[in-house]
């Protein structure tokens, strides 16, 4: 279950990023590359850096050092509107839904499809009605009701509409910070499914998450985080789910344990 990897300049790029609060490296030189129609697993323990990440990337937090490249465009990012605008949206781990509010209009926040002329014009519901239905079916999300309050979602939907607007407003990376949540198999496999959407569209997927089977499940390429520091870079073709769960149990061991497999996996691709 594989992208379609693009051979040539990475969508989204980190080369040697670093981050600093005070006197503490939150990110060290870390690089990154996220191609278009690839999903990137980042896995770590907490305080690994995968949040600082997150912010970055987004727009909430500037680097201190290295690139941030979009398109092989050095950017820094000063918000998450500039992020947003620049074509990377971010989905968040607690997703903030306005809940009286119908799904359509969460869909569109604040850019409702209209109809007529000035001074006649007015929202076109339907339109945005059945641009939100299709849009939702897109990402795996099948008979909704555009009509129906956001706070019915369940919550691997809520992240699902998230990603939806962001495939229908022409996001070129998408960044999902994984619930912290407990989600059920029916949310999370909503969840994948639309993730996979999003590699399927050519977006660069950067999916931060602690769950290292879901990670195999999706994931591409695997970047692994210890104390702020790349500690690992794998492909699917590297190692497997229990290989994962191995490491990210090992904390310090991170490194060894990747050159170990990526050793193995060389000689084994020798014979």
């Amino acid at each position: 279950m594989t992208g379609t990897v693009n051979s040539g300049v990475p969508e989204l790029e980190l080369r040697g990023l670093t981050v600093r609060y005070g006197s503490v490296a939150a990110l060290c030189r870390v690089n990154a590359a996220l191609p278009a129609g690839t999903i990137t697993c980042v896995l770590g323990e907490n305080g690994s850096g995968k949040s600082t990440l997150v912010s970055v990337l987004s727009g909430l937090r500037r680097h201190d050092e290295g690139q941030l490249l979009l398109g092989g465009e050095p950017v820094h990012f000063r918000s998450p509107k500039q992020a947003r605008e620049a074509g990377v949206a971010t989905v968040w781990q607690d997703l903030a839904v306005a809940p009286l509010l119908s799904i359509w209009r969460n869909f569109f926040l604040g850019a409702e499809p209209t109809r007529g002329a000035w001074p006649l014009r007015r929202l076109d519901v339907e339109r945005a009605r059945e641009t939100t239905a299709r849009a939702m079916a897109r990402v795996g999300v099948h008979r909704l009701d555009p009509d129906q309050p956001a706070s019915t979602l369940e919550a691997g939907a809520r992240q699902s509409l998230a990603i939806a607007r962001a495939l229908h407003f022409g996001a070129r990376a998408l960044v999902v910070d994984e619930p912290t949540a407990p989600l059920t198999v029916a949310q999370q496999t909503l969840l994948l499914q639309a993730i996979v959407a999003a590699r399927s569209d050519g977006l660069a997927v950067l999916l931060v998450t602690n769950n290292p089977r879901y990670a195999h499940l999706v994931g591409d390429r695997f970047l692994l985080l210890a104390h702020g520091r790349v500690a690992g870079t794998l492909s699917r073709e590297d190692v497997d789910a229990s290989d994962l769960m191995r490491l990210m149990a090992g904390g310090e061991e991170f490194s060894a344990l990747t050159d170990a497999l990526t050793d193995l996996h060389s000689e084994l691709g020798g014979r």
